[in-house]
């Protein structure tokens, strides 16, 4: 026989009671897991990045530098952009490119490539012939993925600039289908040519590997390379960031510009349009050649 209706309240209230005091231990192991697992998934996700996205030392391979990545995943802290500053026989060399995709294979895909150039742009005196390396390194990376059951190809927009140490108002330009890196400098603002080759991974059916051009960079010129989440970035209204715009207002008050100065003025400018709510990794590198002696004082005049 069922319980008889005078009985029936007392039991859920017993039944209540005994969930109440049962979810209070339960909740406390709940805080105390996520405590736990929290800083060691942080600690892991930092290690991670320090391997794909390494510190620079000042004035690393003859050039000044700054680099800033804001993850999207605040908890991840790393995704697929990627950039590096590489110290060579032949004068600087820095790399910035954004991996199709995200999660671990855009970062093992950003890591494959960041160590190819680490040897490659070292030992080859051809800028071509590292372009050539990078793409190699992507396709197969891509062959070990679909033999591990990943069946979507992977590819990346790059560009790789090298400061030649023997021709000091040069620079040479390869670029995989990235945005145009910008230079600020006292004249004001100007964009490199466009990149019209294909992004890594794709030059089999593009036709061949985009061109090695060499190009004009001024004393006291600073060369910015972005990923495209400076220049998606969204406001709550859906309008995009205008990257040009914000340079061209920022450097009416610079002679030389800072690298370091740059980036994190960039970096600032992006979170406020976004209000903080970043959609997409973002990776800002700005490169120049030491300013010749006296030109830091004007840097300090313009802008103070």
């Amino acid at each position: 026989m069922g319980a008889t209706p005078a009985r029936r309240p007392r039991e859920d209230f017993l039944l209540v009671i005994a969930g109440a005091l049962l979810s209070v231990p339960i909740s406390m192991l709940r805080a105390q897991a996520a405590a736990y697992v929290r800083p060691h998934l942080q600690g892991t996700a930092e290690t991670t990045r320090q391997v794909v996205l390494r510190p620079v030392p000042p004035g690393w391979g003859g050039v000044d530098s700054a680099a800033r990545y804001l993850a999207a995943d605040v908890e991840a802290r790393v995704g697929g952009d990627f950039y590096d500053v590489l110290a060579t026989p032949f004068g600087a060399r820095v790399l910035l490119g954004d991996v199709q995709g995200k999660g671990l294979p855009a970062v093992s895909s950003a890591a494959a490539l960041v160590g190819c150039f680490r040897e490659a742009a070292f030992h080859e005196a051809d800028l071509a012939t590292v372009a050539s390396w990078l793409e190699e390194r992507l396709h197969r990376q891509n062959l070990l993925a679909e033999q591990l059951g990943e069946w979507e190809e992977r590819f990346a927009t790059a560009v790789v600039v090298w400061f030649p140490a023997d021709a000091p108002g040069e620079v040479e330009v390869v670029n995989f289908g990235h945005d145009s890196p910008h230079v600020l400098g006292p004249g004001g603002v100007r964009q490199l040519p466009p990149g019209d080759g294909a992004p890594l991974g794709l030059a089999r059916l593009a036709g061949g590997l985009p061109e090695v051009r060499r190009l004009r960079l001024g004393v006291g010129e600073t060369l910015l390379i972005v990923s495209d989440g400076v220049t998606e970035a969204r406001d709550r209204a859906g309008a995009f960031f205008s990257l040009r715009d914000y340079l061209d207002r920022l450097a009416g008050g610079f002679g030389v510009v800072d690298p370091g100065r740059l980036v994190d003025e960039v970096a600032a400018a992006v979170l406020r349009h976004t209000g903080g709510r970043l959609t997409d990794d973002t990776a800002l590198l700005a490169v120049r050649r030491p300013p010749v002696e006296g030109t830091e004082a004007g840097l300090s005049r313009r802008s103070g």
